[in-house]
């Protein structure tokens, strides 16, 4: 195997025509330089350079390598340069995920903090529910996501995950502003018993969180309507035909047409987290965003923590 510094010392004998002149350039002895050209020469089994009275000549064999030689340490030193600066946070790829909610709302505020701070890295974001996105996190597909978990419950994310606690997304109920309990300023979940439900999909982390608060409240939800979209979810409550649990981070961008109560004495609560994989060395780039997202969830959060 070749050894690269002998390699760059054949480079600079080549370019400055002499040892002298390449011991000069290299803060090198004469001497020095003389035994790394030979000891290149041995491992190459071939003369590559031709001592003259003044200078040097190379062989057909010390052109062809001067060749490789140029190029093997030309990427050497641009694989260098490209590993400082994605260490500086100066390059290189950060990839993302982020469950629906939050990639509407907290993730472009923080991707557009991210790239005025470091615009030379390239930034991608894949959109999904959390239990789509863990796997496909702690497989190394993305660097960081956003998720959320309801605490005390069955649906546990992937373990082998570093988890960094965001806020707290509390959820309310929306009902038809023109609802009966529209009025009131509070609500249990007992006193929707006799409701049509609207819910995400029933395989979503959000719909079974809320068959397990109604079954908690002493009833099964009679859900008459299902989709993963909030805004249809809005559409179908204003249009009367059900109630549902809504998180605030989707009702941000509320109906004028539908009413948004608090439950009694608690609404359920998921937990917003990024989360990068277990294990596996975070790169700066990652660990800039992991603060960005603290900055920007300190301002979706209230004193206490709840969005």
């Amino acid at each position: 195997m070749l050894h690269l510094n002998r390699l760059s010392v054949f480079v600079t004998v080549a370019k400055t025509g002499s040892f002298s002149a390449a011991a000069d350039a290299l803060s090198y002895t004469q001497s020095a330089v003389s035994q790394q050209i030979a000891a290149l020469e041995a491992e190459t089994g071939v003369t590559l350079i031709e001592r003259l009275p003044r200078g040097v000549r190379l062989t057909t064999a010390g052109e062809a390598l001067l060749t490789h030689a140029e190029s093997i340490l030309g990427r050497l030193a641009a694989a260098e340069a490209e590993m400082e600066a994605i260490a500086g946070v100066r390059g290189g790829q950060l990839r993302m995920a982020s469950f629906p909610t939050a990639g509407a709302t907290l993730m472009p505020v923080a991707i557009a903090m991210f790239r005025a701070q470091h615009p030379e890295v390239e930034l991608t974001l894949a959109e999904g529910e959390p239990e789509e996105i863990a796997p496909r996190l702690f497989a190394g597909e993305f660097d960081l996501a956003l998720l959320f978990e309801f605490e005390g419950t069955s649906d546990s994310l992937v373990t082998d995950l570093v988890r960094q606690p965001l806020f707290e997304d509390p959820m309310f109920l929306a009902l038809p502003a023109d609802h009966p309990l529209a009025n009131r300023r509070t609500l249990r979940l007992a006193d929707l018993r006799a409701e049509a439900w609207v819910q995400t999909s029933s395989s979503s982390p959000c719909a079974r969180h809320v068959v397990r608060c109604c079954h908690a409240a002493g009833f099964d939800p009679i859900v008459s309507f299902e989709s993963d979209d909030y805004q249809t979810v809005q559409g179908l409550v204003a249009a009367g035909v059900g109630v549902a649990l809504i998180p605030k981070l989707a009702v941000a961008s509320a109906r004028d047409d539908i009413a948004i109560r608090a439950l009694s004495p608690y609404s359920p609560v998921r937990n917003v987290i990024a989360a990068t994989p277990e294990g596996s060395r975070l790169t700066p780039a990652a660990a800039a965003m992991g603060q960005i997202m603290s900055t920007v969830a300190a301002s979706f959060a209230g004193p206490d923590g709840t969005a």
